[in-house]
């Protein structure tokens, strides 16, 4: 892709709201090209002439198994403001959820809140289906500058915010800390993935038969989102901006170390379904795992779970952030509008996301729950939590632009690791299998409206 910006900023797109004839002919997942169901560029809602709706549904897929918190939250809520709020389970993950949020774009059938995920919020607006948030969050004096700026400034663009983080993520290595001691290893995740290749000899005879060192999942939504760690870690990436850059000999050569883990070195294995349940349950002694799922992590482990930042290339490597926000669909009347992002502050605030945070794993989203006295206690309690709060500090790096922000990239990103994870394939190969097919999802259904 070339002929454009090397890099995108938050402020570059100023047309996205005549999207409504895109067609995504090349990609896999929903089309982006249904009649758009709200109009952003709409005059502003005069909200203090707004009564909020007396009920609202919201859709969510319970990240971290938090359902019940959830519905905890929401019965708080409406002892607060006398709104109900239906939570309908839309999905078993953000996939799902955004998948039936798009086929539903021209029913009745829309929630009032929406899960917003890093790869699929920017479609929602290229498709006209979100409405910009600042307004209504001052209207509430919601104090959006206490969010964490980075996790806030993922939803930017066009000098709006278009969600607001909710359940925010990056990846985190487990270790199960009684194999890492019977293997006579330091109590600690390893520095490199050269010094986790090196301790594979004396990990192996302690893993039970059929395990291994390292178990990793793939899929949508997943393997393209581990996998920037160690193409970051080669020096490489997945685009420069809007470039794409898979052609690079370093992000090739971030393809040949993750095929030398499963393929060469055999401390890798592929789950056939879920790495953290076979993290969980003792087979592999380490894996890859959302910092959301440290809760689950820890109920359902019978050994000591360890974690670490993730592991370093020659290059460095850092760690994507990643996770879900929450939206509010723009064809609902100012009254439902209005009700949803009362909710939404509700469910941001700094108690509640200390109190979902402790309960889940995922990242306090705001700056002012990150050091208060709910989270002092968790940190205490469950120094594990600490990792991941440092590493988003440390470690954190934004995601490559065509993986967030190019419909239906995620998935082709992720086919082109499990051809490299699953049959061998040869890295140019499958990348190049692939980038055709990613420059056709931008030319039709980015670049016409940057």
């Amino acid at each position: 892709m070339s002929h454009r910006p090397a890099r995108r900023t938050r402020t570059a797109v100023a047309a996205l709201a005549a999207v409504s004839a895109l067609t995504l002919t090349a990609c896999a997942g929903p089309s982006v090209g249904a009649t758009a169901s709200g109009d952003a560029s709409a005059e502003a809602v005069d909200w203090s002439q707004v009564e909020p709706a007396q009920e609202i549904t919201w859709w969510s897929n319970h990240p971290g198994q938090s359902q019940e918190l959830e519905q905890q939250l929401i019965d708080d809520f409406t002892a607060e403001s006398g709104i109900e709020v239906d939570l309908v389970t839309a999905g078993a993950d953000y996939d799902e959820v955004a998948q039936r949020f798009q086929a539903a774009s021209q029913t009745d059938e829309l929630p009032d809140l929406v899960i917003a995920s890093d790869v699929w919020w920017f479609r929602y607006r290229l498709n006209d289906q979100i409405m910009p948030v600042d307004d209504v969050m001052e209207y509430l004096d919601a104090d959006a500058e206490d969010f964490q700026p980075a996790l806030y400034a993922d939803y930017e663009y066009d000098d709006q915010h278009w969600a607001v983080p909710y359940a925010r993520s990056t990846p985190l290595f487990y270790y199960n800390k009684d194999l890492w001691e019977k293997a006579g290893l330091p109590d600690r995740g390893p520095e490199t993935w050269d010094e986790l290749i090196d301790w594979d000899a004396k990990l192996k005879g302690e893993v039970p038969d059929g395990g291994s060192t390292l178990g990793l999942s793939t899929g949508p939504s997943w393997g393209a989102w581990w996998f920037e760690n160690m193409i970051w870690g080669q020096d490489g990436a997945y685009s420069d901006g809007f470039d794409l850059t898979l052609d690079t000999p370093e992000a090739v050569a971030g393809g040949e170390f993750v095929r030398d883990l499963f393929h060469d070195s055999g401390v890798a294995t592929l789950s056939a379904d879920d790495a953290m349940a076979d993290f969980s349950s003792g087979l592999v002694a380490s894996t890859i795992g959302s910092t959301g799922s440290l809760k689950g992590a820890l109920d359902a482990a019978s050994f000591e779970v360890g974690t670490a930042y993730l592991p370093d290339g020659p290059a460095g490597g850092g760690t994507p952030t990643g996770g879900t926000g929450l939206a509010i669909p723009s064809s609902k009347t100012p009254e439902e509008q209005l009700a949803a992002a009362m909710f939404l502050e509700f469910l941001t605030n700094t108690e509640n996301t200390a109190t979902f945070s402790q309960a889940t794993g995922y990242m306090p989203v705001r700056t002012s729950a990150v050091e208060s006295d709910a989270m002092k206690q968790t940190y205490s309690e469950t120094p594990q939590f600490r990792t991941a709060v440092d590493q988003l500090a440390d470690k954190a790096r934004v995601q490559d632009d065509v993986r967030v922000f190019v419909p239906g990239a995620d998935a082709l990103l992720n086919e082109a690791l499990e051809q490299i994870v699953i049959e061998d394939a040869d890295p140019k190969t499958a990348f190049e299998a692939v980038a055709p097919r990613i420059e056709t999802a931008y030319t039709e259904n980015v670049e016409p409206y940057l």
